[in-house]
């Protein structure tokens, strides 16, 4: 498997998003914070922002808010946002995949990992993620 950058950047851009709710934040104060490059985090905020998942306001007091309540924001929401499928087979969507003979079983395989990762991922909120002195916790297997 692979988690691309871009959800990387995504989701932390977004935690600290998460951490000021009172006030709009810069993407160059979210670059130099999480270390990311402000070019390639200036792309990946414009995506989430067409999906919905941060709110921008120009001008001097301008910056970005979540666009849903952190509680409301899955990782998996993040991962479609900025890489569309979660998971892919040779930049294919894994649906409609069929081998023949010895390996026809394969395709199944692949699909309840994609299925077991979207699971995973829309369990795990930014409000879980948050530090635990904030109320956050990656939930465990099998909660809702």
């Amino acid at each position: 498997m692979h988690i691309s950058a871009k959800a990387d950047y995504a989701t932390r851009a977004l935690l600290e998003l998460a951490c000021e709710p009172t006030r709009p934040l810069t993407c160059e104060a979210i670059a130099s914070s999480q270390q990311i490059p402000f070019r390639f985090l200036k792309s990946v905020v414009g995506e989430l922002r067409k999906a919905g998942l941060v709110r921008s306001q120009r001008g001097c007091e301008g910056g970005y808010w979540l666009g849903r309540p952190a509680t409301e924001i899955t990782l998996l929401d993040v991962a479609r946002a900025v890489d569309g499928e979660l998971i892919s087979l040779r930049g294919e969507p894994l649906t409609g995949l069929v081998y023949p003979g010895p390996a026809a079983g394969l395709p199944e395989v692949w699909q309840r990992i994609e299925a077991d990762a979207a699971a995973v991922l829309s369990r795990a909120t930014l409000a879980s993620l948050m530090p635990v002195g904030a109320g956050g916790r990656l939930p465990r297997e099998g909660a809702a």
